[in-house]
């Protein structure tokens, strides 16, 4: 948990490394309900500027099994100043609520703040999503899938887009499906309960005795098999260390490789995206994630 914390923290507060801590920034809306599970609530943070603002959006890591939309929120502050708006989002976790309820709530809560555009001042051309971990993983998802707008639903929340406009984020898995990440990364990523709890399973070899079941939920939800050339940009990062076979559970779901396998795909098919490794891969335009949320969230 602390190794997901750390990288959540890194997506945003590159820039923000203070000696002393400063007070947290009391959210504009706190604890916003958008949708009808307890954790199905979100903090808001609304920028001053003139006309409707953009808008970035927190999705908090932890294996989709733990983790809170609270954090340091200094790592808000170079997008305040900058006009920007933010978000952070709860969601419910597994194995409880397996797949979709995580990502489907994260989906919701992006639909939920376009209902506020006018009341919040949102420009919803320029929503970008950050976040570590299994937030990264979402927030890849979210960003290279089909819009899950439904036009004719009688719920007006999911009427609403789920697209974004950019993704930076860090440590994200960008697939789930044991079979194809044991591949990558070796048997010690299987350790890790998020790949099993993601299904409802509570342990790794139920999962497997279950695959067949459960194959459908590891496809539609790694964001490796929705990249297409039409996707928003993205920006990725990782540690440093890119030892093979991974060394544990906590390296493996963490592991560079993860990066390096969506980068060689979106090159394939022409997608803009962005991969920073320590001694591996640097990108020619943007040398940290702040830098790239600030330029595509401040596009005209």
């Amino acid at each position: 948990m602390k190794l997901i914390a750390w990288f959540s923290f890194l997506t945003l507060a590159t820039t923000v490394l203070a000696a002393d801590p400063k007070p947290q920034l009391t959210p504009t809306h706190a604890d916003v309900s958008y949708g009808p599970h307890a954790r199905n609530v979100l903090d808001f943070w609304k920028a001053e500027g003139e006309g409707s603002r953009p808008l970035l959006v927190y999705i908090h890591g932890g294996g989709w099994t733990a983790g809170d939309k609270k954090q340091n929120t200094a790592a808000y502050e170079p997008f305040l100043q900058k006009g920007i708006s933010c978000a952070a989002v709860n969601y419910r976790l597994t194995p409880d609520s397996p797949l979709p309820a995580p990502v489907h709530d994260a989906a919701r809560a992006i639909q939920f703040l376009r209902t506020k555009a006018k009341e919040w001042n949102i420009d919803t051309q320029h929503i970008a999503l950050t976040g570590g971990s299994a937030g990264a993983c979402t927030s890849m998802w979210l960003l290279l899938h089909d819009d899950l707008a439904d036009p004719k639903a009688n719920d007006l929340v999911l009427r609403e887009s789920s697209r974004v406009c950019a993704a930076a984020v860090s440590a994200g898995q960008t697939s789930i499906d044991p079979k194809v990440i044991e591949g990558w990364l070796g048997p010690n990523v299987l350790k890790h309960r998020m790949i099993n709890m993601a299904v409802g399973e509570r342990n790794m070899e139920d999962a497997l005795a279950n695959y067949e079941k459960h194959k459908p939920l590891y496809i539609e939800f790694s964001p490796y098999n929705h990249v297409d050339a039409k996707d928003p940009p993205l920006l990725m990062t990782y540690g440093g260390d890119m030892t093979l076979p991974s060394k544990d559970a906590g390296h493996g779901i963490h592991h560079p490789v993860y990066g390096v396998k969506l980068k060689e795909k979106s090159e394939s098919v022409g997608h803009e995206c962005h991969l920073l490794i320590p001694g591996t891969s640097k990108s020619d335009k943007y040398a940290t994630a702040n830098e790239f949320l600030l330029a595509k969230l401040l596009a005209k």
